[in-house]
């Protein structure tokens, strides 16, 4: 038989699709296998390259197959798609990610190691309960203006005016007594599990050199941002430069060109919405407080609120800090290798 070269695998849950090529692109092997035996069979096929698409876990299986002596390789599911030929089934979306491996100029995105994995998932939940306490505060005030108390932006504002719906009776007297004070104790609870959460990763950015590089290099970045940066890629050399680093973040505009001509667009919005969140609002605090400083930075973005106004300019130093922190990323890579 022909040795395998190249095996695509279309992962799932309990079932798990393989296909192999050979040297000269032939389809010669073809395996449908459980998740108990996955591991077992690669492990009796000779060192080749195999090939997953980029999903919650093929990180997981990327360290696993490579520990067998394998070369492992993740492409996005996007760039996966438009290579899938024919109606769709397990064994063609497996063809199509070698299709997609053996494509020119292919981008492929690199196997983050546990730890990078365990510090996501802290911003994971944080977000998850900080869009939760959103929501219970959305919900209370939406519950009082129906009886006419409206109050200031801001959870202390809102904390103080439903205490005060409570202390007036008025609450009593609708029996919402009970309703307020629970939805009161909701955001506190959920403000006590975002403070934990976020002790936890400052834990871990005061323990790692380059995370803390990064929050004391950059303007606008602290710790959860710093901490964002570090684990939102596995290899920052994976990227040409720091422009396209920061476009990958979606930071920089989108563009459509057609008979040499190009426009430029807005924004996009399907990029990494909480990296480029945490920069943007970051970039905020610095815009905002500029006053009179005079070191170059400053007349930068001072230049730019001037011209285009504050909210280009908190783009703009996002966008700055996105290239230097991976300029910072790439350096500190390329010294531990």
């Amino acid at each position: 038989m022909n040795k395998i070269s190249l095996i695509g695998i279309d992962t799932a849950k309990r079932v798990f699709h393989l296909v192999g090529i050979d040297q000269r692109g032939s389809y010669i092997w073809r395996r449908k296998l459980s998740r108990s035996k996955l591991l077992a069979t690669l492990a009796q096929r000779e060192p080749c390259t195999v090939v997953l698409e980029a999903c919650a876990v093929s990180h997981h299986w990327a360290r696993q197959i490579e520990g067998l002596g394998h070369q492992v390789q993740l492409i996005a599911a996007q760039h996966v798609k438009p290579y899938r030929r024919g109606q769709k089934n397990d064994y063609r979306d497996a063809e199509a990610i070698i299709s997609a491996a053996l494509a020119p100029g292919m981008h492929f995105v690199g196997v983050k190691s546990v730890q990078q994995q365990a510090e996501q998932a802290l911003h994971r939940v944080r977000s998850r309960l900080v869009s939760q306490r959103t929501a219970t505060a959305n919900e209370l005030r939406g519950l009082l203006a129906e009886y006419g108390h409206v109050f200031a932006k801001g959870f202390a504002a809102l904390r103080q005016g439903a205490v005060g719906f409570i202390d007036s009776g008025v609450a009593e007297a609708l029996g919402l007594t009970e309703l307020v004070r629970d939805l009161l104790d909701e955001m506190t609870e959920l403000k006590r599990r975002i403070d934990r959460y976020e002790g936890q990763i400052k834990q871990r950015v005061q323990a790692d050199v380059v995370s803390r590089c990064l929050q004391v290099e950059l303007g606008g970045v602290g710790a959860l941002s710093a901490s964002a940066l570090r684990v939102k890629v596995a290899d920052p050399r994976d990227f040409r430069n720091g422009r396209n680093f920061a476009a990958y973040l979606g930071l920089a505009p989108g563009h459509q060109g057609t008979g040499g001509e190009v426009r430029i667009g807005k924004l996009p919005k399907k990029r990494d919405r909480y990296v480029r969140q945490l920069l943007i609002h970051g970039a905020r605090s610095v815009v905002s407080r500029l006053g009179d400083k005079s070191d170059a930075q400053s007349c930068w973005l001072r230049g730019i609120r001037e011209r285009r106004g504050f909210n280009t300019a908190c783009v703009a130093l996002a966008h700055k800090n996105a290239r230097q922190a991976w300029a910072i990323l790439a350096r500190e890579q390329a010294v531990s290798a």
